[in-house]
């Protein structure tokens, strides 16, 4: 990269500052909201494992402790409590008796059903207070934000 390209680079960042300043304290304000719509007892952690369980399937602790990006003991402190909620079944394998393997429970998928259900009935009922322009300016915005993210996961 050149030095006129470093330069143009480093104001372009420099210009979205603001920009980045703002979304990131809505994002998270908007996020604490929906975490409050949640059910006592479960932590944002717990759900955090509950979806990854569904979206990957059976998986085994030292696995699902990847995906979270956690560390084994915090995982398997997360996988106990849920376990203990009736949300996840943990089996040993067969051919390594070491190894257990979470799965959801079908009060595990019902439960996250119905959080996110919540969660959607809450952030809808705000949208509906919004006119046709912002739901629409807001609709992209999702999908930009989107993009962002996927970028990211490349």
């Amino acid at each position: 990269m050149g030095a006129k390209q470093q330069t143009r680079t480093k104001h372009d960042a420099e210009a979205v500052l603001p920009l980045a300043s703002a979304l990131r304290l809505v994002v998270a304000r908007l996020a604490r909201r929906l975490r409050q719509q949640a059910e006592p007892g479960v932590s944002p952690s717990m759900l955090s494992a509950l979806a990854s369980i569904e979206r990957h399937g059976p998986m085994t602790l030292s696995e699902l402790a990847s995906h979270e990006r956690v560390q084994p003991p915090t995982i398997t402190t997360a996988v106990g409590r849920l376990e203990a909620a009736g949300l996840v079944a943990k089996d040993v394998d067969l051919d390594d008796r070491r190894v257990s393997w979470i799965s959801l429970t079908s009060d595990g998928r019902h439960f996250l059903e119905a959080s996110r259900s919540k969660k959607t009935a809450y952030l809808a009922k705000r949208l509906a207070r919004l006119d046709a322009d912002d739901r629409a300016a807001l609709e992209q915005a999702a999908k930009i934000l989107e993009r962002l993210l996927e970028e990211e996961e490349r």
